[in-house]
């Protein structure tokens, strides 16, 4: 008897609720049933039961979640059948501390600190044309930013769409997105915007943030404010893009340092629109799907290989 009432409490808690009140209406006693019933997660286990009020607030943090960041029914259900805390979303928070950690180090060294720079220009990890040969500059120019309302607006947007996205997919496959933006957008000012330095994380970011958006995109239909949804993330990437823009000629214009490139914004979104779209979408994969993701692979490919192949044959520009 003991069995299948925990059989019970586990999978139909509404159920056992609703038998529990007639019982002690039975016994004389008055019993108020919350419609707050804690329904436990499937990897939870008898011992946890009694942590009530906690793992009901674990677990509509787990559904608010996978209903703000899935688009469909099938996947907002695989996941919160499946979601686990181990391991814990570790890469945005570790890649945030570290390029917070950068700022602070050439801050302190430079002994001043303003919305738009200083810009870093001597340190080792800056992309530079004129340093192509050294490739860690492709990937690290990520750690430095160009001012407090650069680094801020990275960081919250790392925290706020990559923190919840890396609890819904996992750390591997956010870190292949946010890497693949932000090699896309060195790589991409080294063909189109070639006499420019690159500092920041904008094309990792914009890899995950357009990776979310041309989600929310084909499936705003099925999501509830989908078009407010839309309408605000096209405004806060417009402005940021706007500011870049006219940070990249002003400074050129006006002799404030050298220009840094905006093109990171744009080709980091292009990657997140090939390889992030299918990848945060990957729970019961359709074949369909299976198909479209090797075409998006591909596309991300070709333009890489002939970034690559653009940089070998004109080894001599800027």
């Amino acid at each position: 008897m003991r069995k299948k009432s925990l059989i019970m409490c586990v999978t139909s808690p509404l159920s056992a609720s609703k038998m529990l009140k007639k019982k002690d209406e039975a016994s004389g006693r008055t019993v108020t049933v919350t419609s707050s019933t804690t329904q436990l997660h499937p990897s939870c286990n008898a011992g946890e039961i009694a942590a009530g009020k906690p793992q009901h607030t674990s677990i509509m943090m787990v559904r608010m979640i996978g209903d703000e960041f899935l688009t469909e029914e099938r996947d907002r259900k695989y996941y919160a059948d499946h979601y686990t805390c181990c391991p814990p979303p570790l890469f945005i928070i570790l890649i945030t501390l570290v390029e917070l950690g950068f700022f602070t180090y050439y801050t302190a060294a430079k002994g001043e600190v303003n919305s738009s720079g200083p810009v870093p220009i001597d340190s080792v990890f800056i992309y530079r044309p004129d340093k192509r040969l050294e490739l860690w500059r492709f990937a690290f120019y990520m750690f430095l930013h160009a001012g407090w309302l650069h680094l801020l607006f990275n960081l919250g947007v790392q925290v706020v769409v990559g923190l919840p996205l890396e609890m819904v997919h996992g750390s591997f496959r956010i870190a292949a997105v946010y890497m693949a933006g932000v090699l896309a957008g060195s790589l991409g000012t080294s063909v189109f915007d070639t006499d420019v330095y690159l500092v920041g994380a904008s094309g990792g970011v914009y890899a995950l943030l357009a990776a979310h958006l041309a989600n929310v995109l084909l499936n705003y239909n099925n999501m509830e404010f989908g078009i407010v949804r839309l309408i605000g993330i096209f405004v806060i990437a417009s402005a940021d893009v706007g500011f870049a823009i006219y940070d990249r000629y002003a400074a050129e214009q006006q002799q404030l340092g050298p220009p840094v490139s905006y093109v990171a914004h744009l080709t980091g979104a292009l990657a997140g629109l090939t390889i992030g779209l299918l990848v945060l979408k990957n729970f019961e994969q359709r074949l369909h799907e299976q198909l479209l993701w090797w075409v998006a692979l591909g596309v991300y490919a070709a333009c890489t290989i002939f970034a690559v192949m653009y940089n070998l044959m004109h080894p001599d520009y800027p």
